[in-house]
């Protein structure tokens, strides 16, 4: 059990950590200019991120990344290479593999789904009758 002291110190730690990363999710970030920044060591901050937020700055920053890229590929004005660098990747192809890792669908993939619904799949073979699906209609954009 820890002090309350020691909690609440790494409960700003991690908030002011989380508020950074996402403002600046975008920029090179590294965790120990964030804890310069936040004014801990890196050690403090990695506590914080694991007691606190039950993650690690790496994880928490590539989540941040993930779903801001997944919000920029629901508006459909910017291309996957654009959101990439957006998001801090340097390079497309190293970009589309972490998002395929988290979010479990290539970046043209998710944008496809996220702009036509996902694919119908056909029904198995069997007996039983078959239930009539209404057409798909189209979002307002």
């Amino acid at each position: 059990m820890q002090r309350p002291a020691t909690v609440r110190h790494r409960t700003s730690l991690f908030d002011e950590a989380c508020a950074i990363v996402e403002a600046e999710f975008g920029q090179d970030l590294a965790l120990d200019d964030i804890a310069r920044r936040v004014a801990s060591s890196r050690r403090q901050l990695q506590r914080a991120y694991a007691e606190i937020g039950d993650t690690t700055f790496r994880d928490h920053l590539t989540a941040v990344r993930m779903r801001r890229a997944a919000e920029m590929l629901e508006g459909r004005t910017l291309t996957v290479r654009e959101i990439s660098h957006r998001v801090g990747y340097r390079q497309p192809a190293q970009f589309a593999k972490a998002f395929r890792r988290h979010h479990g669908l290539a970046p043209s993939d998710y944008r496809a789904r996220a702009r036509f619904g996902p694919a119908p799949v056909a029904p198995a073979a069997t007996d039983a009758p078959v239930a009539l699906v209404p057409p798909f209609t189209a979002r307002a954009a």
